[in-house]
């Protein structure tokens, strides 16, 4: 019987929640068989328009010495939304780095409400 059918997530390594729903995809790190391994990051869902994927803007300051300020800068990373995870604009999340699922993606939602 599959992990699927029998309703328990695995464990992923990483100090999160599980989710409480449930799912049948392979690329799920919960309910399928995709490793996660190095970053984790958190931010906000600014787009969930496309099927599947999520983009998370991630804030941070760089230093400039020439000037003795911070700048405020921000990244965007794509990342595979999970049907049992199911993040939605707006919604804090941790995404954890994984194998390029495809040419942009290259981290997976782990946890919503971080």
């Amino acid at each position: 019987m599959s992990r699927a059918k029998q309703g328990k997530a695995r464990n992923i390594g990483i100090e999160v929640k599980p989710p409480q729903g449930e799912c049948s995809d392979k690329k799920c790190p919960f309910h399928g068989t995709l490793p996660v391994r190095g970053s984790v990051i958190k931010g906000k869902v600014v787009s969930a328009r496309a099927l599947k994927t999520v983009v998370i803007e991630k804030n941070y300051f760089k230093w400039f010495q020439k000037y003795q300020r911070y700048e405020r800068r921000h990244s965007r990373i794509s990342a595979y939304n999970p049907d049992c995870v199911a993040a939605k604009e707006g919604d804090l999340v941790t995404i954890a780095e994984c194998r390029p699922l495809s040419k942009t993606k290259a981290f997976v939602v782990v946890e919503k409400g971080a």
